[in-house]
Formats: structure tokens, C-alpha cells, sequence
């Protein structure tokens, strides 16, 4: 897709209104899009109601502010009805307790978009990996994710 840094907003409250929809108890954390424009995608959750036993982010919080990107930037990133997006597989790495809000972001770059476009188009799906880091307020990474996702065309 063309669109240009001006729709970053309007795609961010696209996510936002799918969360609220179809993903609330993501919602209710507040996970929230910050950012989301084609190939990149960010997203921030509160340490406020999120915490665990010993004062940190809950590690299912930080898996969750990483994992919703991958919906987010195909989003931003493709036609949407011509495709749907799919996780097929994420892993974690926790690096630090996070003590604060944090930020999570993920990239694809345009030629990854475009040879996802056309596995997509020639099969049906085409598969890629998402990088995430997850990041606190004072810019420590606290996690990071690899995540297998799908984007499948709509009807096969």
C-alpha cells in the first residue's frame, strides 16, 4: 500500500477501535496504538493495573503489547480486503523487569511487504517474522519477540 505518515493516526485509532472490539481484554490492560503507518507499527501499555507479585509488568502484558503489532502493521501494511492477518507462532525473551510503562515496535521493510504481497497472491499466504522490542521509560529493553505471522488472502 501507498499510504503516506499523515494515515499513521488514522490507522492507530483503527487498531484501537479493533482492540476495544475484538481483542478487550487487551483493551482493558490498555494496551493502546501509538503508532501505525506501512511497515511499522507501535504500541505503549501502562504499568498502572498491570503489575505482578514482585512490583514488575506482568510477563502476559508484555507478551500482549508485543504480539498485537503483528495485526497492526499488516493493517497499515496491505490491502485489507484482500487479506486477514494470522499469528502462527511468537516467542518471548525477557531481558529486565519492567517497573514502568512501556513501548513496544516492530519494522518490516517495503521489500519484505512486497514479497509477502505476492506469496500472498501465488499461495494463498504468505508468511513472515516480526521482530518486536519492548522498551521501558528509560529506554532499557525489557523484551523482545519473534513472531511467525500469516497473511492470508480472504476465500482461499
Amino acid at each position: 500500500m501507498t499510504e503516506t505518515n499523515s494515515d499513521a493516526p488514522a490507522f492507530a485509532d483503527m487498531v484501537n477501535s479493533g482492540l476495544e472490539l475484538t481483542i478487550p481484554v487487551a483493551y482493558r490492560m490498555g494496551v493502546r496504538a501509538v503508532e501505525v503507518r506501512p511497515g511499522y507499527a507501535s504500541s505503549t501499555v501502562p504499568i498502572e493495573g498491570n503489575g505482578n507479585h514482585f512490583g514488575a509488568m506482568y510477563a502476559g502484558v508484555l507478551f500482549t503489547v508485543a504480539e498485537v503489532l503483528g495485526g497492526a502493521i499488516q493493517l497499515a501494511s496491505f490491502d485489507m480486503s484482500k487479506y486477514y492477518p494470522l499469528v502462527k507462532d511468537l516467542q518471548i525473551f525477557f531481558r529486565r523487569p519492567a517497573k514502568s510503562d512501556v513501548r513496544a515496535e516492530a519494522h518490516l521493510s517495503q521489500e519484505e511487504i512486497d514479497r509477502i504481497i505476492a506469496d500472498a497472491d501465488a499461495n494463498g499466504k504468505g508468511e513472515f517474522t516480526l521482530h518486536a522490542k519492548v522498551i521501558d521509560a528509560d529506554g532499557t529493553v525489557v523484551a523482545e519477540t519473534t513472531g511467525l505471522y500469516q497473511l492470508r488472502t480472504h476465500g482461499r
